[in-house]
């Protein structure tokens, strides 16, 4: 019993809380969203947030000539959108370690190159959590995050997704 203590007792003492988190990004100010408020509910924030970067990426790919919707295998979404051989998903950021989301991690990336694709992640920020990633890696995503995920956007696209959110600070504030 006390092994089961003593190894619990490691992972808190371990444990990195992010609630003074104080980074921001792009698409934060382009509402005007301050890390305050997005502490107030980190949850709602991270996936409003995702929904938002995944539409954004699907409309700044939207006129390539080899742009495609995601793709359906089985029950299984395993990418939000396809350019040429791409298969493309995006994330804000992953702070998920559940062990549902890092199994998804490794199987979607064979599924995907099985299917013909290079399979690619854009993360948008840049503190995500380790064990994802590495989840990530092994599935054998190629993975970008932060400025890579502009870079790459631009590369497949030819739209700068950096400048477009840089000259929206603030344009669609979120009054509270």
């Amino acid at each position: 019993m006390d092994d089961v203590l003593r190894r619990y007792h490691s992972s808190f003492v371990e444990k990195v809380y992010s609630d003074e988190n104080d980074d921001h990004d792009l698409l934060m100010d382009a509402f005007g969203i301050s890390p305050q408020l997005k502490r107030e509910n980190r949850q709602y924030w991270g996936r409003e947030l995702g929904k938002c970067w995944e539409s954004l990426v699907i409309e700044a790919c939207r006129n390539v000539d080899t742009f495609q919707p995601a793709l359906r295998i089985g029950d299984d979404e395993p990418c939000d959108l396809r350019v040429g051989n791409y298969a493309i998903d995006t994330k804000y950021r992953v702070g998920s370690g559940d062990s549902g989301t890092l199994k998804k991690f490794k199987q979607y990336g064979p599924l995907l190159r099985e299917n013909g694709y290079t399979p690619v992640f854009l993360f948008l920020r840049e503190d995500n959590l380790p064990a994802a990633m590495t989840a990530c890696q092994k599935g054998g995503w190629e993975i970008y995050v932060g400025q890579d995920s502009f870079d790459f956007i631009q590369r497949v696209s030819g739209f700068d997704m950096r400048d477009y959110l840089s000259r929206k600070a603030r344009a669609f504030p979120v009054n509270r």
